[in-house]
């Protein structure tokens, strides 16, 4: 692996890269004819890669672009995002990742939030691109990916000539938290290379080896595991990420296979899809060794492992702090939700609600940090523009990670047991239950709403909404509601989500309620909706709405 320090900037670790592995591939893209592009796939080495990382550099730095600007991408999980970032980040700019899925408003939101000076688009997303500016106080320039080398707009505000170090802000990613909004959570360079080379280092199953790793990611670089956690672990070690657009139960062995990789990283709801194909001679014909992700189904697990011949290891992290743990020192514990153990560099605690130590194999909130001389070293930056959620979650000297675990008493090993208050996790996306029920109070049929989470047998958890509704003028004249009128509101509920929220934050489920219960202070009281016990997924008269859940 390369040597690297807290020091070390983004641009020298890839410059260092670029000159020990030249020829050997950085990033592969596996072929597809039903791909918009590089159908018949790519192979780029790191030589190449420096090349066109130089060719993007001249172009921002003649336009004026570097220190302390902010760009936006949305170039999907296409390998021209990574070379875009490594040009921003080697110039000082600070790259803020749009996530394909969003809707006009919240994109509007994000530009606005992160005021970003200019926004790198393909030019299928210029349409939404134009619409969400309508709306938005920042007014960025725009490029299309087509346009970027003739028609990158100069910047409007002049950079600033300082010397890049490892503190810098690289990317801001935004993440969903409890309050609606999502955060922008900033990362550095130092937390970027320190999580790659966390990821190389943690040895066990996992040893990744020099030059000879090929890591399949179905997880998009928008994300922090594919841009950050996977990439520069591969960067570092003179590997291959291998990036497809998307998964697909039905393309991920060809891909898989044709793409000879031996690393494939995993959420847990590609394991039932791939457990649901049909069994063939060749499930393991496939140079996998080990597969790294989260969410597998304890009653899953043992069974993909014994059907395809490779392990799963389980990990735990966040956008926050990707340093991830990981079950990855046999004997393993399989089936458990076993996610690894503290060691230096990752101190955990166990606490209750008034951040009161837990004994081992009680549940209670997992708390991080470094050690206690330096807590938040490798960890974000913070939060942007709100440093009072940013000490809120750094109370106390550790960083409250909100989700529920148990540390086991005889070995450490840590078990994941729950998922933090009001963030509904559906196929790796967090989202923020209260950003769900902000937009369903402003339709004006909508009086009270409640959204939680409801286990998924496919993509882990899906979006409920419990909805109390003022009844249209013409129902309210005593009549009975129809049937076929609640079926009409439901519906208008669910098309008015999926209009102005990305797609996979729409209610799966929709409860229409005669009232919900809250408090003295008016405060709703969602573990009171529904009896103990009671799968609300179960009850008459529930609606299921994922069938029309679609991008």
């Amino acid at each position: 692996m390369l040597a690297v320090t807290d020091e070390t900037t983004i641009a020298q670790a890839f410059q260092a890269a670029v000159a020990a592995y030249g020829d050997s591939s950085m990033m592969a893209v596996p072929a597809n004819a039903n791909r918009s592009y590089y159908p018949d796939g790519l192979e780029l080495s790191y030589k190449h890669a420096g090349v066109a990382v130089a060719e993007l550099m001249a172009s921002y730095r003649k336009a004026g672009y570097g220190y302390p600007h902010r760009i936006g991408v949305l170039l999907e999980s296409r390998p021209e995002h990574m070379l875009h970032k490594l040009a921003m980040n080697s110039l000082g700019i600070c790259c803020v990742p749009v996530n394909p899925d969003y809707r006009a408003g919240e994109i509007a939101y994000l530009i606005d939030h992160s005021r970003i000076d200019l926004l790198v688009v393909l030019p299928a997303y210029l349409e939404i691109v134009n619409e969400a500016l309508g709306s938005t106080v920042n007014q960025p320039s725009v490029v299309t990916l087509d346009d970027f080398a003739d028609g990158l707009p100069p910047a409007r505000q002049a950079r600033q000539d300082i010397a890049l170090h490892a503190q810098m802000p690289a990317s801001i990613l935004y993440t969903s938290g409890t309050t609606g909004r999502p955060k922008g959570c900033v990362l550095s360079h130092e937390y970027e290379i320190a999580s790659g080379a966390w990821y190389a280092r943690q040895g066990g199953l996992i040893s990744i080896r020099t030059q000879q790793e090929r890591l399949y990611t179905p997880l998009p670089l928008f994300h922090v595991n594919a841009s950050i956690l996977s990439f520069y672990c591969m960067m570092l070690t003179g590997n291959c990420q291998v990036q497809t657009d998307r998964f697909s139960p039905s393309r991920w062995w060809t891909e898989v296979r044709e793409s000879r990789a031996t690393i494939v990283h995993y959420l847990g709801v590609i394991v039932p899809m791939l457990l649901s194909q049909p069994k063939s001679e060749h499930d393991k014909d496939h140079c996998v060794r080990m597969g790294y992700g989260a969410g597998v189904e304890p009653q899953l697990h043992a069974l993909f492992e014994e059907r395809y011949g490779f392990p799963l290891l389980e990990l735990w992290g966040m956008t926050e702090m990707v340093r991830t743990f990981v079950d990855n020192m046999p004997p393993r514990k399989v089936g458990t939700r076993a996610f690894g153990q503290a060691g230096p560099g990752l101190e955990v605690r166990v606490v209750d609600e008034q951040d009161h130590d837990v004994p081992d194999g009680q549940p209670g909130e997992m708390l991080l940090r470094y050690s206690a001389e330096t807590p938040r070293k490798h960890f974000f930056l913070g939060y942007l523009d709100d440093d009072a959620a940013t000490e809120a979650a750094w109370h106390g000297g550790w960083f409250h990670t909100g989700d529920v675990i148990t540390r086991d008493p005889g070995d450490g090993m840590l078990h994941f047991v729950d998922r933090r208050k009001n963030i509904i996790r559906r196929s790796g996306e967090n989202i923020a239950a209260a950003e769900v029920e902000a937009h369903l109070l402003t339709h004006p049929l909508v009086e009270q709403v409640a959204v939680l989470g409801v286990p998924d047998d496919v993509r882990e958890e899906e979006v409920l909404a419990c909805v109390v509704v003022h009844m249209p003028q013409d129902l309210a004249d005593g009549a009975t509601v129809t049937q076929a009128s609640r079926d009409a509101i439901v519906k208008d509920l669910f098309d008015y989500c999926l209009q102005h929220l990305a797609y996979y934050k729409a209610p799966g489920w929709v409860w229409l309620a005669d009232s919900i219960p809250t408090t003295e202070t008016q405060k709703i009281q969602k573990h009171k909706i529904f009896p103990q016990e009671t799968d609300p997924r179960t009850l008459p008269g529930i609606y299921d709405m994922r069938q029309f859940k679609r991008r």
